[in-house]
């Protein structure tokens, strides 16, 4: 079993940090559904933004199963520290460290994967966090995600992993490409499997994992202890049980069926309903229902007609309209375009609001 700190998980699939999707409804959806880790929206160290109404949100782990991880970002070391104190104050019992993020708005500040450029930095940072909430005999376990270097001909993972474990890091994240590559291309596995090799810490693989089948290759080729998938899991997040039971018994699961999805996907409304209220929940709501419905049959002119909608009763009475027809074509889903099913999307958007949110 991995363990991160005196935390035991229960498997090695962990749900990526992402802003505006990672919210705590979307993490207990995809624990209830087979992760075994989740890590929350990125939360900004300017400590003049924690009161506001998103950052506050963010910081809600009320009844969140356990452990709870909290990502921060940032480039001033001492801010840093102070976020994850401040985290840790209310509730947190991992910080992760955001050296990922590729987002220009996040990368033109000097944080994300841009602290990838300044090494030294990285360490001030790190050193920074550790020594605030990870020492003593309370220690929280911090963490850290990166890329695998700011471009092609400057790849640093291997250093920065080697700073990471000499400033105290308990996990490492490595998603395989370059901030310069933003989600383009495929993912290089074999950084991944370099890190691996060296590392006396667990590393995570994170990076065009949409399957069972690429869960089980990348796990081999890169020796990874877990893996961490992002977009492939969004309106989809019964990936990760699909994800467990190949892994565990080399058989596939069969897709849900219509009506499961439907109920997953009401519990999911009203469960973010609660969370955001009505005049927010309607509104940001409607990226789920995309992505649970991208490529079904009628879903282009379903989601036109969502859009126009502004109360959760009428946002809850379409959609299960729209399944409900659904379900007269078919107990299983029907797309129209099968590449539109989740099996080619990339891996994560990672922290693409605002570094303010």
């Amino acid at each position: 079993m991995l363990t991160i700190g005196r935390h035991t998980l229960r498997n090695n699939l962990f749900v990526a940090p992402m802003a505006g999707v990672t919210d705590r409804p979307f993490r207990q959806l995809c624990k209830r559904l087979g992760a075994g880790y989740a890590v929350s929206e990125m939360v900004a160290s300017n400590a003049q933004l924690w009161k506001s109404e998103k950052t506050m949100r963010r910081a809600n782990h009320a009844g969140e199963v356990e452990p709870i991880a909290v990502q921060i970002a940032g480039a001033d070391p001492d801010m840093m520290a102070e976020a994850a104190r401040y985290n840790v104050a209310n509730g947190a019992q991992i910080i992760d460290i955001n050296m990922g993020c590729p987002a220009k708005k996040v990368c033109n500040v000097a944080a994300g994967s841009a602290l990838l450029q300044n090494e030294p930095l990285v360490a001030r940072i790190v050193k920074a966090v550790v020594d605030a909430v990870g020492v003593g005999p309370d220690a929280v376990p911090v963490t850290l995600k990166i890329r695998t270097g700011w471009d092609r001909q400057n790849r640093n993972a291997l250093t920065i992993a080697r700073i990471a474990e000499d400033c105290g890091i308990a996990m490492l994240t490595v998603h395989g490409r370059t901030r310069a590559d933003l989600y383009h291309g495929e993912a290089e596995y074999e950084t991944i499997a370099a890190v691996k090799a060296a590392a006396r810490i667990p590393v995570v693989a994170n990076g065009d994992i949409a399957t069972p089948q690429r869960a089980r290759d990348v796990l081999a080729s890169t020796g990874a202890d877990a893996i961490m998938i992002g977009r492939a899991a969004q309106g989809r997040p019964w990936l990760f049980r699909e994800i467990d039971h190949f892994l565990a018994t080399g058989e596939l699961l069969p897709p849900p069926r219509v009506d499961e999805i439907q109920s997953i996907m009401n519990e999911h409304l009203e469960d973010h309903y609660a969370f955001y209220g009505e005049f927010t929940g309607v509104r940001t709501a409607r990226k789920h229902i995309g992505w649970y419905t991208r490529g079904l049959c009628g879903a282009n002119l379903f989601r036109h007609r969502m859009n126009t909608l502004d109360t959760t009763r009428e946002q809850l009475l379409a959609v299960n309209q729209f399944f409900d027809e659904q379900k007269a074509r078919s107990d299983r889903l029907v797309y129209e375009d099968e590449d539109e099913t989740g099996a080619g999307r990339g891996d994560e958007i990672e922290s693409t609001d605002r570094l303010a949110a």
